[in-house]
């Protein structure tokens, strides 16, 4: 993955913008919702607008296999191309599928194995900020609401559980 400063993806620049004005956390809840119905788990949305000038929102999720991780990434992907007609800025990781990062500028995709997961540890790395661990039951059809920030009141998807 590119370094950047205490980040590990691409800064923001005047080059890097938004193809739609869909907001951040919006993308984000449908972005984890795809994972979740790709059978992604540990499924945590990450609120960084407090903590960092990389983005908006990570949504970080773990697949048990090559396949699934690519899987999970395509449904992301696919997922905000169809319904908000959002392109990935940059991507990576798809030839090795043990971290695939899809960034959408204001919210970035991790999908990890368990190894890379434990070992970069973003949820430790940036423990500052806000976070919504979505529960992995939610699936397909997980009621998806759009609030500012993770919240009692606006979960991300399903049931909320606090990191």
């Amino acid at each position: 993955m590119t370094t950047s400063g205490n980040s590990l993806i691409p800064p923001r620049t005047e080059k890097k913008k938004r193809t739609t004005r869909t907001p951040a956390r919006t993308l984000a809840a449908r972005a984890a919702d795809a994972a979740l119905e790709k059978k992604g788990h540990d499924v945590v949305v990450m609120d960084m607008r407090e903590v960092s000038g990389v983005a908006d929102y990570f949504v970080v999720c773990t697949g048990d296999s090559e396949l699934q991780i690519k899987a999970i990434a395509d449904a992301v992907e696919d997922r905000l191309k169809t319904e908000f007609r959002e392109r990935p800025w940059h991507k990576e990781g798809y030839e090795h599928r043990q971290w695939v990062l899809i960034d959408y500028v204001d919210v970035v995709v991790h999908v990890f194995n368990e190894e890379k997961r434990a070992f970069y540890d973003l949820e430790r790395l940036w423990g500052d900020a806000k976070s919504e661990r979505v529960s992995d039951e939610a699936g397909s059809g997980a009621t998806v609401r759009s609030g500012e920030a993770p919240s009692e009141e606006a979960p991300v998807s399903g049931e909320r559980t606090d990191v």
